[in-house]
C-alpha cells in the first residue's frame, strides 16, 4: 500500500510524505554452533539473516567478520522496510544556502563543519567527523546551530530505513529513571534506545515476561558494573596499562594504556575493543575514547557483549535469559571466573538484589536460577 499526506508543521514548513512498506524476507534455518557453514550458505540469528563469507563453525553471526548481515527476517508489524520521500520547506539563510539545505541522514558520513536539519526541525553543526551519528544523542559530535536564517527553501530527500524493533522498549523512560536515580548524565535513555537497533533480538525475544526479565537482567548487571550508571570509565587508573595484549598482531594503536574499562559493561582489553568495533562498524581499536564520549556507542558496546559473548560462561547472557537458564548464568558470562562457585558471594548477591528490584519495577517475576 502507498499513501501520500501533506502535514503543515509550522509557519513556512510543509512536508509531503509518500510511503511504501514491504514484508521482511523469510528467515533462513536458525544458526547452529555445531553446524559447518561454507561461503554463500545462509542462517538466521537474532531475527536477521546472515550469509557466510567462508568456512565457519561455532562463530556467531554478528560477532565475527565471517558473516554478512542480510537484514531483518520474518513477518509481523514493524519488521519490514519503509521507503519515505520527504519534501520539506525549511528556513535557510540567503547568505548560507548550501549549509542550511541538507537533511540529516543516519549512517551518512559527515565532516567537521557540516550543517544538517534534524527531525526536530532544528539545525546542528558537526563538531567532529562522524559516520552519521544522531545529533541529539551523540552530542560530542554535534552542536546546535543558529546560523540559518528565515528564508524558505525546499529540501527533498529519500531514505530507506528498517525498524528491527517493532514495539517500544519494554522499559519506559520513567522506569529507567526510577532504576537509576543517581546516574551520570552521560548514560541517557535516548542513547540506550538508539543502540537497540544494533541487536534487535535484545529484550524483544519471547513473551512479555521474558522480554522484561532480559531487560531487567541487563540493567541489573550494568548497575553493578557502573555503580548505578554513575561511573563512565574504570576508576583504578593503575590498571590502565594492563589491558594491552601485545601478542595480538594488531597491537594497541591507541596506546598501551588506552583500553581501560568504559561504558555500561566496562569494556576493556584491546581485543575486546577490536571485536566490538568490527561487529558494530566502529573504529574502536584506533579510537576507544568513543565509548566514553558517545552515549549510543557506549550502550552499543554493552549490548554487543551481552548478545554475542560467552565470556567465562557457556552461553551469552542474552541466551541465558531467553532459554530459561536464568539470571545466574548472566553473572557467569560477565564475571563468573571471579564471582561464581563461591568466588565472591557478596558481589553475586549485589547483582541479584538489583535484578529483583528491577523486575519488581517492571512487574514481572524474577524466575529461577538466580545465583551462580
Amino acid at each position: 500500500m502507498a499513501a501520500i499526506a501533506t502535514v503543515v508543521v509550522g509557519a513556512g514548513t510543509a512536508i509531503a510524505i509518500a510511503g511504501t512498506s514491504a514484508s521482511a524476507a523469510d528467515c533462513a534455518a536458525a544458526w547452529s554452533a555445531s553446524s559447518v557453514y561454507t561461503g554463500g550458505q545462509t542462517a538466521s540469528y537474532n531475527g536477521r539473516n546472515w550469509t557466510a563469507k567462508w568456512w565457519t563453525q561455532n562463530e556467531k553471526p554478528g560477532g565475527t567478520q565471517v558473516w554478512t548481515d542480510q537484514g531483518t527476517c520474518g513477518s509481523g508489524p514493524g519488521t519490514g522496510t519503509t521507503t519515505t520521500t520527504r519534501t520539506t520547506t525549511v528556513p535557510t539563510s540567503p547568505t548560507q544556502p548550501a549549509k542550511c539545505t541538507e537533511t540529516w541522514v543516519r549512517g551518512k558520513a559527515y565532516v567537521t563543519g557540516d550543517v544538517v536539519r534534524y527531525t526536530d526541525n532544528k539545525y546542528y553543526v558537526a563538531e567532529h567527523d562522524n559516520p552519521g551519528y544522531d545529533p541529539v544523542v551523540s552530542t560530542w559530535y554535534w552542536d546546535p546551530y543558529t546560523g540559518c536564517g528565515d528564508t524558505p527553501t525546499t529540501v527533498t530527500s529519500t531514505s530507506t530505513t528498517q525498524n528491527p524493533n517493532p514495539g517500544q522498549f519494554v522499559v519506559s523512560e520513567a522506569q529507567f529513571n526510577q532504576m537509576f536515580p543517581s546516574r551520570s548524565s552521560f548514560y541517557t535513555y535516548a542513547g540506550l534506545v538508539a543502540a537497540l537497533s544494533s541487536y534487535p533480538g535484545f529484550a524483544n525475544t519471547g513473551g512479555d515476561v521474558v522480554r522484561k526479565q532480559e531487560a531487567a537482567a541487563f540493567l541489573a548487571n550494568v548497575n553493578h558494573e557502573t555503580g548505578g550508571l554513575y561511573y563512565v570509565v574504570e576508576q583504578n587508573q593503575a590498571n590502565y596499562p594492563h589491558y594491552c595484549d601485545t601478542s595480538k598482531s594488531y597491537g594497541c594503536p591507541a596506546g598501551n594504556a588506552a583500553y581501560y574499562g568504559r561504558g555500561p559493561i566496562q569494556l576493556s582489553w584491546n581485543f575486546n575493543y577490536k571485536a566490538a568495533g568490527d561487529a558494530l562498524g566502529l573504529p574502536l581499536l584506533t579510537n576507544p575514547y568513543l565509548v566514553e564520549r558517545d552515549p549510543a556507542v557506549a550502550w552499543q558496546t554493552g549490548l554487543w557483549y551481552w548478545n554475542t559473548q560467552n565470556g567465562p560462561g557457556t552461553m551469552t547472557a542474552h541466551n541465558a535469559m531467553v532459554t530459561g537458564a536464568g539470571f545466574g548464568e548472566t553473572i557467569r558470562s560477565i564475571n563468573g571466573t571471579l564471582e561464581c562457585n563461591g568466588g565472591n558471594p557478596a558481589q553475586v548477591q549485589s547483582r541479584i538484589n538489583a535484578y529483583q528490584k528491577f523486575v519488581g519495577i517492571l512487574g514481572v517475576p524474577a524466575g529461577n536460577n538466580l545465583s551462580c
